[in-house]
């Protein structure tokens, strides 16, 4: 068969336009080139679909060093007809150092770049091949599609350093049957060579004709094979794009492999769920060195979980209609949720959107459901509290939407758009920041003294001046037998026997009058404060040998966690006096507004809830009361918080009684 060759286009008398004009398309993006890859090539991916067919786009990143069964192969062939001079053609550099190492996005379930392959015949509506191989900047046909002036396909280019390609698709012909192509690109630099100049446009495939041609059935298959790409099945459609010495900003392979997998789950999380009894749209994967790494699952994964429940929220009854009014427009749906986290330990993906530590985000998306930008909100009043948000644009708002964005569709700028357009982004901003200041609306206020863990408006800020109440407990405060100890950076309340409190006061009564078992934290017996010993009266009336009260000692801060899919509170502790006792929870929340104790909630609120205690093997007992052993082990008390309160926590200890 003939061999494949490169051709190098020279300027045509007409002119045409120049590889770093094509480059430059993309203009300045904040985002960096993989993550742009990922959320450019899923676009095209998504616009590609069989629209027939239920079942999901498989779409996955390849990355591989090419192994000495290929290596000659590709520098043999992508070798032939290059031009002579490596700074008008740096592939021939790459082609002829030890490794060579490419990046291969791929899809299946899709079309294919099927159609014509000469951009002079591509008349009819069936023209992917032209538009992702010959033309550049053609609008979409495509109604609710993602992209909008194909531009994104340029990201290929920018990622491989000598700026060239191998597409290897599979098509539909207009006879039914399938047809493979393979073609190669190079988009580098314009150049002058013997007196005539060059776009800096190459193409490499079938050069027999007066236009350079794919290599087509059975010729791409047995190339791809030389190549060592990944062949398609029988029935099979879809496009393979191999990026040749990709630019990894820095970055080891496997180390480049795992932010690429992250960077899936943060920009096209929207097309991994299930919803409605309907399967994911597409299914993700990437692999190094034909190792699988992890695609996370953002249904479980911190904090796309919020975005996923605000999205089924958006879907939902407690979702919301943004309404444009002058003009009168409706914009599209929001659904929000506000939950309590723990800190949020950012990743490179996260930060490539400027998500740190918190969560106070909207997702923002059109109709394709791909995700635009986070658009950040408000900060939370407490670092233990985060909130996510998802508006999509309504059908009939998707163009408008689509004119608002910038070639890489990371953005909405209504300072692009003319009235009433610009006024549509300008209020969907503004619907938005509406629906996030009534979230953030509520306010609490805390009882002195008590261990509160904010979950509505009190800000963690404050912890220092307001002792205890934000959930920053001292790490020994202690409690008396059958009392309520607090876990609180006030020493003065953190040490008070308590039989009960009143009003803030320790009761006088040293036996405990009521029947709690309490002592007043005044010497007795020469014991200072909780180290007296006392007498158990067994039930024939005789008394026990003196020992130490029960008692309890709070190690550090009680802190928020994950469990599962639920975010808890969590208070450790020990017991440091040896035997038997008896473990009682005690919860309380501060209603927002009220500044009151309730231990009982009114009807439809939720209170507090014991999970279990949790032992230091990590068994989890949830009787309440509980028997446990004292000592020097360390117990944590889990609880799971009621929303929109502050929650304190106590723990009640009392000796075992024997006879």
């Amino acid at each position: 068969m003939t061999e494949p060759r490169w051709f190098s286009q020279p300027y045509p008398p007409e002119g045409a336009s120049a590889a770093e004009g094509i480059r430059n398309q993309l203009g300045r993006p904040e985002l960096d080139l993989l993550t742009i890859l990922v959320r450019e090539s899923a676009q095209n991916s998504w616009d590609a679909r069989l629209k027939q067919s239920q079942a999901p786009v498989d779409y996955r990143i390849d990355m591989w060093t090419v192994g000495p069964a290929h290596a000659a192969a590709w520098r043999e062939l992508l070798l032939s007809g290059a031009p002579a001079n490596a700074d008008h053609f740096p592939l021939r550099d790459t082609l002829k150092r030890g490794s060579i190492r490419v990046l291969a996005v791929s899809d299946r379930g899709t079309r294919g770049l099927g159609g014509p392959t000469r951009a002079d015949n591509a008349v009819g509506p069936d023209r992917d091949f032209v538009a992702f191989i010959r033309n550049i900047g053609e609008p979409r046909d495509r109604a609710l599609g993602g992209g909008t002036y194909g531009f994104g396909k340029g990201i290929f280019y920018l990622l491989s350093k000598p700026g060239t390609v191998v597409v290897h698709t599979r098509c539909r012909t207009p006879q039914g049957t399938h047809e493979t192509r393979l073609i190669g690109c190079t988009l580098w630099k314009s150049y002058t060579d013997a007196e005539r100049r060059y776009t800096g446009r190459h193409w490499w495939g079938d050069t027999s004709g007066s236009v350079v041609e794919p290599l087509v059935g059975d010729k791409a298959e047995a190339v791809a094979q030389r190549l060592g790409l990944r062949a398609f099945g029988p029935d099979e459609t879809g496009t393979t794009v191999a990026v040749i010495d990709p630019n990894l900003d820095d970055l080891e392979p496997a180390q480049a492999a795992e932010y690429l997998g992250d960077t899936i789950a943060w920009h096209l999380w929207p097309k991994m769920i299930s919803t409605a009894g309907n399967p994911p749209a597409m299914r993700f994967s990437m692999t190094y060195d034909g190792v699988q790494h992890q695609v996370p699952d953002p249904r479980f994964t911190r904090p796309l979980n919020m975005f996923v429940a605000a999205y089924e929220a958006m879907l939902g009854p407690t979702g919301s209609n943004l309404e444009c009014l002058r003009p009168k427009k409706h914009l599209g749906r929001l659904g929000l949720v506000k939950r309590i986290m723990p800190a949020l330990e950012p990743t490179r993906a996260s930060l490539m959107l400027d998500i740190d530590g918190l969560i106070h985000h909207v997702c923002l998306m059109r109709p394709a459901e791909l995700v635009v930008t986070y658009h950040a909100g408000p900060k939370p009043p407490s670092t233990n509290q985060g909130y996510a948000g998802v508006f999509r644009a309504d059908e009939s708002m998707d163009e408008v939407y689509a004119k608002a964005e910038p070639p890489t569709h990371d953005a909405w700028h209504p300072q692009s758009l003319d009235r009433p357009e610009s006024t549509y982004v300008h209020t969907t901003f503004r619907r938005i920041s509406d629906a996030l200041e009534q979230l953030l609306s509520l306010s609490g206020t805390a009882r002195p003294g008590a261990s509160q863990v904010a979950l509505g408006a009190a800000s963690s800020l404050f912890s220092g001046l307001v002792g205890g109440a934000w959930g920053i407990g001292g790490a020994t405060a202690y409690s008396k037998p059958g009392s309520t100890a607090i876990a609180s950076s006030r020493s003065d309340e953190a040490h008070e026997a308590t039989a009960p409190r009143v009003a803030g006061r320790p009761s006088t009564d040293p036996r405990g009058t009521g029947g709690t078992g309490s002592t007043s934290a005044s010497q007795v017996g020469g014991f200072p404060n909780d180290d007296h010993p006392f007498l158990e009266t067994s039930v024939d009336g005789s008394r026990s040998a003196p020992r130490r009260r029960p008692r309890v000692q709070y190690l550090g801060d009680p802190y928020y966690d994950d469990r599962e899919d639920t975010s808890v509170l969590v208070q450790e502790f020990r017991l440091p006096v040896p035997g038997p006792q008896l473990l009682r929870i005690d919860l309380a929340v501060t209603l927002p507004g009220s500044g009151g104790r309730e231990t009982d909630p009114p009807i439809g609120a939720s209170m507090p809830e014991l999970i279990g205690w949790e032992d230091e093997t990590g068994r989890l007992h949830t009787s309440d009361p509980q028997v446990v052993e004292g000592g020097e082990s360390v117990w944590r008390a889990v609880v799971r918080p009621a929303p929109d309160t502050m929650t304190e926590i106590g723990v009640k200890v009392e000796a075992v009684r024997t006879a």
